[in-house]
Formats: structure tokens, C-alpha cells, sequence
């Protein structure tokens, strides 16, 4: 997740005009030709570091589902709710690696299909993660967790309605957009310990088990 925070910051600032995180899109950083663009507001995009912030979505996205399906027994619980929590989550995944093989001025359906799995899909696993935490998850971790789903996915329909709220189109999108990737820092830094010392007591009984 870090080197998504780390690579946006290196494309951004390779643009001869300055990028704006209220003016313009987290998509138009991986845009393959310079060109004005009308919708939803205009501005000019040409991102020199394009190929490098599409590998990042790629990466991230990859890195996504192989986080949920790593870490996702250590904080879920086992049942249909934690099962559509984690295809969900998983799909975000996939729609990073969809966003970043289909820039939106090269296949812009494909593109805004990958979109529509990270913000509206992701956001809603999240609130399904929620509730589908296991018992062991600290209450606010759990609560927070709907909370930041609940707010990522109401700024998305602001988002899709034209309503920044001041924010800005890009502003606003990233409201909708990075609740999910600061979720999943923070339960993936919190779930390798928790994994880590599982594989451990399993150690122990497994020797127990083994005959000599």
C-alpha cells in the first residue's frame, strides 16, 4: 500500500502543469496521452510517469487480494457474512489491476468497470467486514471499520452526482477512495503479528504430534 502514497507523489510531480489533488483524478495520473479533458470538469492531463503509476495500480491491486486472503482468517470470522466481505475486498483488488491495465483515456468501460469495483464493491466490503470481524477484533477497530466504509461509499454517490462539498472533483474522490487502503494498512500491519503467533502455537502442538 506504502508504494502507492510513494509512486503518486513521484507522477504528480513530474507534470509540467500542477497537479491538483482537488482538480484533478487519482485516474488521471495514469493517463496515456496529453489531451484536454471536459468531463466531469474540464482540465488538461499529461502524466509523463504514466506506465509507472498504472504498474502501481497493478501492484496494489495484487498486493490487495493477496492481503485479504493472507490476513483475512486472522480478523474474520468464519461464515457467509466474512465470505461475501472477503470476495468483495478481493474485487476492489482486482478492480485496482483492471484500472491500471485499462487507463481511462485508452478503454475508459473497462476502466470505470475497475472504479466501480474498488469504490463501490470495496466500500461495501468494508461495512460487511464490519460486521463480520471476529471476536477477538477491539470494538473500535470493528466500529471504525463500518464507519470509514459508510462515509467512503456516501462520498462515492456524492462523487457520481457532481457534489464535492467544496472538496473538489478530486478531492471528493479520494474521500471515496482511500478509506479503503488505509483500512487495509492498518489491518494488515495489525494481522501479521496476529498471524504470525498462530503459526507459532501450531508449531509446539505439531511436534507433540509428530512421532520420533
Amino acid at each position: 500500500m506504502v508504494q502507492f502514497f510513494i509512486i503518486h507523489r513521484i507522477t504528480e510531480s513530474a507534470w509540467a502543469r500542477p497537479y491538483s489533488w482537488a482538480r484533478n483524478n487519482i485516474s488521471d495520473l495514469g493517463n496515456a496521452h496529453c489531451a484536454l479533458q471536459s468531463q466531469p470538469a474540464p482540465r488538461y492531463i499529461c502524466s509523463p510517469d504514466h506506465g509507472l503509476m498504472n504498474v502501481s495500480f497493478v501492484a496494489l491491486g495484487v498486493l490487495l487480494v493477496v492481503g485479504v486472503a493472507l490476513t483475512g482468517g486472522a480478523f474474520l470470522r468464519r461464515g457467509r457474512v466474512a465470505s461475501v466481505a472477503r470476495l468483495l475486498l478481493a474485487g476492489a483488488g482486482v478492480g485496482f489491476v483492471v484500472a491500471g491495465l485499462a487507463p481511462a483515456d485508452v478503454n475508459e468501460n473497462q476502466h470505470v468497470l475497475g472504479a466501480l469495483f474498488i469504490m463501490a464493491g470495496g466500500n461495501t466490503g468494508l461495512i460487511v467486514a464490519g460486521f463480520g470481524m471476529a471476536e477477538h477484533v477491539p470494538t473500535h477497530l470493528r466500529w471504525g471499520t463500518i464507519v470509514l466504509g459508510a462515509v467512503a461509499i456516501t462520498a462515492f454517490g456524492l462523487f457520481l452526482s457532481g457534489h464535492y462539498l467544496g472538496l473538489g472533483m478530486g478531492g471528493m474522490e479520494r474521500v471515496a477512495a482511500l478509506p479503503l487502503l488505509l483500512w487495509a494498512l492498518t489491518v494488515g500491519v495489525r494481522g501479521l503479528p496476529l498471524r504470525t503467533g498462530r503459526m507459532r502455537e501450531a508449531m509446539p502442538a505439531a511436534r507433540l504430534g509428530r512421532t520420533d
